[in-house]
């Protein structure tokens, strides 16, 4: 799925973000509301990697839904 398709539908994303990355909180989904750059950032902070591998967990979640 393209990530416009994800931005434009992320009420229905939410729950499926935080089952892939637990740490995300409610407050963190909400800032992020769909936004790539967002997403990698919290990703980032939360888990400590690299963004080279926060952009392709990024890749292959969104290819997946």
């Amino acid at each position: 799925m393209n990530w416009n398709q994800i931005e434009g539908n992320w009420e229905q994303f939410k729950g499926k973000a935080q089952k892939q990355w637990g740490k995300l909180t409610n407050d963190d989904l909400d800032v992020i509301r769909g936004n790539r750059k967002e997403l990698a950032g919290k990703l980032q902070a939360h888990y400590g990697k690299t963004e080279e591998e926060i952009e392709r967990e990024i890749d292959d979640w969104s290819a997946r839904h």
